[in-house]
């Protein structure tokens, strides 16, 4: 009898699992090391699979290293849709891959369906439940539960909660959001758990309390604890100044004024913030080389800048931006900071909401994907500027003033030199009439988004487990992405799908400015500008400029490529990127979405149709 475990005639059953002497190798592995994480796990499963195969138990052996393999693999719980990571992975040099839930077969996974219910260890008993609800359709939610249960067992303990079970409890608390009200009161639990954790660890001045922090922040749990979580941070921050590293006690400060900002306490705020950068500067003054007391120094600016406006007068911060900045800087800074945002009532869009998760509920991945990109048609150009001419002539007097658009930093972007007055248009009001309809757009992402797009994601994540490889498909399939792109195009929607805005945007961008580039070259379009000699090829705010653009993309298309990429007043994502001007805040708001969307949308559109168009070639070729 051949020795190989992978053999199909080693089908392991509960019995197996019950005898192969997983309890045996845990508790062994215990005695020996005092950590309690998943590389325990792996460790204590690979040695006892040895053992087992040396002394010919293959059945067990292969037991052994099934749970080996599937504890080898790292805990992400940021994604939803692969939260699971091979510790090693070589493919890029043409090396092999540690082990990731596609590997596994239905036969592991019915495997593991039959023995979560008898195993008490809560890691291992979490991670085979997770791959269950992960990997097996249709999906039961009994094996969600049983995954959270299990991560929320694993104890808040100071020595591991930097590593498997800050995951373990994220990973939790994400599913159970997932779940919704099928997770029952799972969630309010959780929070309650770790709030009460906190405390004790802020009594014992442990450096568990950022951690636990830091986990509700991340996923948005203690808002009813803002005060007391912000006040704790600060208390330790105090009472472990002198014995802590400087490093430290500025997370918990930075913490702390992240908290009291949501309270929201301007007061405390600037009270965290002036230390954490009085902290800096100090810390500036003493490194060596000067490249590392710069970057210092900048994290000292960038402190200072989050100050509230209202108390920097109190801590004299203009003077220190005097000191640490130049005066152009301080000037611009000061300028943006008295302007005050407003708020508008939100619309009533629960209706929306409803048909959106309607739209794309129970359907395969591919019919709820043509539902998700056609939650909404797209904006109408000809119907935006009656509706924004409409607008103008309703409100005159508004339209009339001269309007001055800024950036983020200060910088004058646009100027809006306001409309001729008069009951008729004039050539002269076109800037004016073009300017409106980009603010108007903007309106329009934020409410597709809010009331269309991000409930109907959520219902295709619940019910769905798109990959990379998935994206990269449609990509391949869709005549709009250039060859040799596919790649890059299923990687950027892929990481929209999975939430990473920030990567989404870095790479989606520049594909498509090239993809835009690419159809005007294959029209026999010039795409270059050419300068004493020199060939430049021009940038997608004057490709989109060109007559042959809206040609081939339509008016509609090449409306909104501009307003996304390209306007100075809209989002002007493509300037943003270019420029290293993108932040945190920006990659997660509603233009970022709708960007993704909208690249989504045409990918998918132009492979449905072409797989139609050659579904319908083919009959009439049949008759």
């Amino acid at each position: 009898m051949s020795s190989d475990l992978s053999s199909k005639e080693l089908v392991p059953r509960v019995k197996d699992f019950a005898e192969c002497g997983w309890k045996e190798a845990l508790a062994q592995a215990n005695r020996e090391g005092d950590r309690q994480d998943y590389i325990l796990r792996q460790l204590a499963f690979s040695n006892a699979a040895k053992r087992a195969i040396d002394e010919d138990r293959r059945l067990q052996g292969k037991v052994l290293t099934l749970l080996s393999d599937v504890c080898s693999m790292m805990l992400s719980p940021d994604s939803d849709n692969e939260p699971f990571k091979p510790y090693r992975d070589f493919r890029h040099s043409g090396g092999e891959c540690s082990m990731v839930p596609d590997d596994l077969s239905e036969t592991d996974l019915t495997f593991f369906a039959d023995i979560v219910g008898t195993i008490d260890d809560p890691w291992l008993k979490a991670r085979l439940a997770d791959l269950v609800w992960l990997r097996k359709h249709p999906r039961e939610v009994r094996f969600a539960l049983d995954a959270v249960d299990a991560y929320r067992s694993t104890p808040l303990d100071e020595k591991i909660s930097r590593h498997d079970v800050r995951r373990c409890w994220e990973r939790a608390i994400r599913l159970a959001r997932m779940l919704g009200k099928g997770a029952g009161d799972r969630l309010k639990e959780m929070e309650k758990k770790i709030i009460d954790s906190f405390r004790v660890a802020i009594r014992e001045e442990s450096n568990l309390a950022l951690d636990l922090a830091n986990l509700l922040n991340a996923t948005n749990l203690g808002r009813s604890r803002v005060d007391e979580i912000a006040s704790g941070l600060k208390s330790l921050a105090t009472a472990v100044k002198d014995r802590w590293a400087p490093g430290g006690v500025r997370e918990l400060l930075e913490a702390a004024s992240d908290w009291y900002r949501k309270v929201p306490d301007q007061t405390k705020t600037a009270e965290m913030r002036i230390k954490v950068a009085e902290s800096l500067e100090k810390e500036a003054a003493l490194k060596e080389p000067l490249l590392i007391a710069a970057h210092f120094y900048e994290k000292a600016i960038h402190a200072y800048r989050n100050v509230p406006r209202s108390e920097r007068a109190k801590y004299r911060v203009d003077e220190r931006f005097a000191e640490l900045h130049t005066r152009l800087t301080e000037v611009k800074k000061a300028s943006l900071k008295e302007m005050q945002p407003f708020e508008i009532p939100d619309p009533d869009i629960s209706s929306l909401i409803k048909n959106a998760c309607n739209a794309v509920r129970n359907k395969d991945p591919i019919e709820a994907l043509k539902a998700f990109v056609n939650l909404h048609p797209g904006v109408n150009v000809e119907d935006l500027r009656e509706t924004t001419k409409e607008q103008l002539k309703t409100h005159p007097i508004s339209s009339l003033a001269q309007t001055i658009f800024m950036s983020h930093d200060g910088r004058v972007i646009a100027k809006d030199p306001g409309m001729s007055p008069g009951k008729t248009f004039h050539d002269s009001d076109e800037t004016s009439i073009h300017l409106q309809m980009i603010r108007n757009h903007d309106l329009h992402v934020r409410l597709v988004v809010s009331g269309s797009i991000l409930p109907a994601w959520d219902v295709l994540l619940l019910e769905h487990r798109l990959r990379k490889a998935d994206f990269t498909s449609l990509a391949r399939k869709s005549p709009i992405v250039p060859t040799g792109r596919e790649r890059l195009f299923g990687k950027a929607l892929f990481a929209g799908y999975d939430r990473d805005f920030g990567a989404t945007l870095h790479i989606l961008v520049p594909q498509i400015e090239h993809m835009v580039r690419f159809h005007l070259k294959q029209a026999g379009v010039k795409t270059t500008l050419d300068r004493n000699g020199i060939e430049t090829e021009n940038s997608l705010n004057a490709l989109i400029d060109l007559s042959e653009t809206e040609k081939i993309f339509g008016e509609n298309v090449n409306f909104e490529i501009r307003a996304l990429f390209c306007e100075p007043v809209g989002p002007n994502l493509r300037n943003e990127i270019a420029h290293g001007l993108l932040d945190d805040q920006t990659c997660r708001s509603a233009a970022a979405v709708y960007a993704w969307w909208y690249a989504l949308k045409l990918v998918f559109s132009t492979f449905w149709n072409a797989l139609h168009k050659d579904t319908r070639s083919n009959e009439s070729e049949g008759q």
